[in-house]
């Protein structure tokens, strides 16, 4: 086994072998982005970004293809320099101090680079030596994350004989092995079948609550399974920050209330819900079988569930059975759309 080729799944100065040692270090589960920008040539793929994320948060960094995600997590990791702006790992600066940087490190590249020619077993003892682990603690490393990875059943097999989620799954699974306090993960569900991808935003979850984690992705169900901030970056910038559910706020549809009535005429249903004091409009909802559904907006924002009371207490005078009364909290998908999306563009969607 050739030892001194580049090893794609690790940043080029983690080839450097380095003794591991579990972090204790509070300030070793940082990360603090300042100021980030890259050019190429005349085109600015990421515009003076700036973020930080503690010990105990798992970031999605969201946006469409090509808004500058990978371009950030390469420079977050020094995959590649900054034009300006820098990046502290814990207490060390990524471009002064790059080696002590990266070894808090783990990174889960786009597209999950491996050697084809290796076992899975050999890739991970491979990548468990360039990491500086040597005898027990290399044998337990590997155990560790092929029992998390469930990797179990193809840890003989070549990987270029693999599944793409299989590939995923190991090259993960490299990112791990040294139990690092920061991870940084590029679209880590890529290739995943719907099983494989729950169970590795469970495993984010769970690491979530002792490392800082920052995952790219376009996907806007993997924020809410797994996230407890996310970023949105459009065209190089961040455009939004918050938790999902302050994201979500920011939609239009956040707290209009959704009401379906049994066996009422949907104009009826529509005309009574108009006469309630609070109520901005009501609009008819797709209603299946003899039910008449709706969504209505305040005319302003109500709160403890106001406007839901009243509007109960309404229909229930009338003796009509309701079937579903909720406050809708908002959807991710409307704020990504109208954030992202160019204005002409959403004139022709809409």
């Amino acid at each position: 086994m050739e030892l001194n080729r580049g090893q794609p799944g690790l940043a080029a100065a983690d080839l450097t072998p380095c003794k591991w040692q579990p972090s204790n270090v509070e300030e070793d589960g940082m990360i603090r982005v300042q100021n980030l920008t890259k050019n190429f040539g005349p085109k600015t793929a990421v515009n003076n970004v700036t973020f930080s994320v503690e010990r105990g948060e798992v970031l999605g960094f969201l946006g469409p293809n090509g808004a500058g995600k990978s371009t950030t997590m390469r420079m977050v990791t020094g995959f590649i320099p900054p034009t300006a702006g820098g990046v502290q790992i814990g207490e060390f600066n990524m471009l002064e101090q790059p080696i002590d940087a990266k070894k808090l490190l783990g990174y889960l590249p786009e597209n999950a680079p491996l050697y084809g020619d290796m076992t899975v077993y050999g890739f991970l003892g491979f990548a468990a030596e360039m990491r500086g682990l040597r005898g027990e603690e290399k044998k337990h490393a590997v155990h560790r994350v092929v029992e998390m990875c469930f990797l179990e059943g193809v840890l003989h097999q070549s990987i270029d004989t693999l599944s793409k989620g299989y590939r995923h799954r190991t090259c993960f699974a490299q990112a791990i092995l040294h139990d690092p306090p920061i991870l940084i993960m590029d679209e880590p569900t890529d290739g995943l079948d719907p099983n494989q991808k729950h169970e590795v935003r469970s495993l984010i979850r769970r690491m979530g609550e002792q490392k800082a984690i920052v995952f790219s992705t376009h996907i806007l169900e993997e924020v809410e399974a797994a996230c407890s901030r996310a970023i949105i970056i459009d065209r190089g910038q961040i455009v939004a920050n918050g938790t999902p559910a302050e994201l979500k706020q920011r939609s239009e549809l956040s707290g209009t209330i959704i009401v379906r009535v049994a066996g009422v005429p949907a104009a009826a249903l529509q005309q009574k819900l108009a006469q309630i004091s609070g109520v901005g409009r009501a609009v008819a909802l797709t209603s299946t079988g003899t039910a008449a559904a709706a969504r209505v907006f305040p005319q302003r924002r109500l709160t403890d569930g106001e406007l839901a009371r009243a509007i109960h207490q309404t229909l229930a005078r009338e003796g009509w059975t309701i079937e579903e009364l909720h406050t809708d909290e908002g959807r991710l998908d409307e704020v990504f759309r109208d954030i992202t999306l160019p204005d002409t563009r959403k004139e022709v969607a809409s």
